[in-house]
């Protein structure tokens, strides 16, 4: 709990400051006066005023937002010496680009964090081929298990991570697509089609590699146990430490793979497990707890096996020096800024379902699990978060940026402004969609409780 809300609190804590700095940022250098800096909502627990510009900077209590606060004349009287520093007094460009400043800040810490990344090294698996599952997208294919994906639907591929980003982008489709790999064992490259129909359409899919059919290679794993966890079925049942399972209900268990899918397949069922224990055999009744994923209830014992070594040459380093680092982090950045958005229009044309939204509790819970598998995880979050941040702030709906900058585009056409009970009728318009939106996203993220 502690690591969800350490997770989650940098995470926004960087992409909002980030952000409103944009807007303070640009106000500034436009002679706006700046009366609030916030970042968050609610009772301030730290406030900071400037002696130079007379800005109030505070840290509020709910870190689920920010906001700069400006001399406006349509908040109150403003002196006379004043109204030259007004947000109001400003040209229309000039209000355009301090709106526009915070999700363009955010596009910029997303290319400065992917960019950074890449300084560091990237390290990624190779797309090796494991299992394709029955009656399959990939089962159209003549992909084998030991093969390697290079390209899906034009996209290259040279990593599971970059896999997943091209199957996201084939979500509510129907064409025919080309699926390239490389066979094991030769260096030519083959190729087959593979025809999409409205694929995934109003479905929630937790995995996409798999959804299209495809499981990762995985080195085969001794089924010598590692971890018996307390409380567990598996204690219950009285496994120990170096115990090696041999069978299961008389099947032959040559791998961990073998005997998790076993387990997995037979939620509370009684199953007969014979261990090897000190050269000696011992049969064990395992009965498998019932835990629901992705709908379905699958088995869980409470065991665990030492971690497999990859073969070094499925593992793959990138290394950039500064000026492609930086290439790369713009590349990155677009890549998922398109993405973001062709979500959003498949959401709106009800090919992407009101499901996949996801509020704060489910953002803390990626945040916690990408701090859990390391830096370069949790700076690929954080980059990703800030794109989402950026275009949902551009989308044209009053109360957000976006909604700002639709209204300035008309002013800037019709050189006058949007009269004051149209746009307050659409303010009202616009919390009301938002409130829906973020009802909905937080019902979603307590059904996945």
């Amino acid at each position: 709990m502690l690591q969800n809300i350490l997770s989650i609190v940098i995470a926004l804590g960087v992409l909002i400051t980030f952000h409103e700095f944009g807007h303070y940022y640009i106000a500034r250098r436009c002679g706006v006066k700046v009366l609030r800096f916030s970042v968050g909502f609610g009772k301030p627990i730290y406030r900071y005023v400037s002696k130079k510009t007379g800005t109030e900077f505070t840290l509020a209590m709910i870190p689920l937002g920010g906001y700069v606060r400006m001399l406006d004349e349509r908040e109150g009287n403003v002196p006379d010496a004043l109204k030259h520093q007004a947000f109001t007094q400003k040209n229309v460009w000039q209000r355009i680009a301090i709106v526009a400043a915070g999700p363009l800040a955010n596009f910029i810490l997303a290319v400065a964090i992917y960019a950074l990344v890449a300084l560091l090294g990237i390290q990624s698996l190779a797309p090796k081929v494991g299992h394709i599952i029955d009656n399959s997208l990939a089962a159209q294919t003549q992909l084998q298990e030991g093969d390697e994906l290079v390209e899906i639907a034009g996209e290259a591929v040279s990593s599971w991570e970059e896999v997943n980003l091209a199957l996201a982008g084939l979500i509510g489709q129907t064409r025919t697509i080309i699926v390239r790999y490389r066979a094991e064992g030769l260096s030519s490259i083959q190729q087959d089609q593979v025809v999409l129909n409205r694929w995934l359409v109003g479905e929630e899919p937790s995995n996409l590699i798999q959804s299209f059919g495809l499981l990762p290679w995985q080195p085969k794993v001794k089924p010598v146990i590692a971890q018996v966890v307390d409380s567990g079925a598996a204690q219950a049942a009285g496994f120990m430490v170096g115990d090696v399972i041999t069978t299961i209900n008389d099947e032959a268990m040559d791998s961990w793979q073998q005997v998790v899918k076993k387990v997995q397949t037979s939620p509370s069922d009684e199953l007969t497990v014979v261990v090897l224990r000190q050269g000696q055999s011992k049969t064990l009744f395992l009965q498998p707890d019932a835990t629901e994923r992705d709908g379905k209830l699958v088995g869980y014992a409470g065991l665990a096996v030492v971690p497999p070594k990859w073969d070094e040459s499925l593992i793959r380093e990138r290394h950039y020096g500064v000026f492609a680092a930086m290439v790369y982090g713009v590349e990155q950045t677009a890549k998922m800024i398109s993405l973001t958005i062709g979500s959003i229009g498949k959401m709106l044309q009800g090919l992407i379902s009101l499901d996949n939204l996801s509020g704060p509790i489910t953002i803390a819970k990626v945040a916690s699990a990408s701090a859990d598998s390391g830096l370069q995880s949790f700076l690929k979050f954080m980059a990703y978060l800030s794109v989402s941040l950026g275009v949902l702030n551009l989308l044209p709906i009053p109360m957000l940026d976006g909604g700002h900058l639709l209204f300035f585009g008309i002013e800037a056409i019709r050189r006058k402004p949007v009269s004051e009970k149209i746009q307050g009728m659409a303010y009202r318009v616009g919390a009301s969609l938002l409130f829906a939106l973020m009802a909905v996203a937080i019902f979603n993220d307590i059904a996945r409780l």
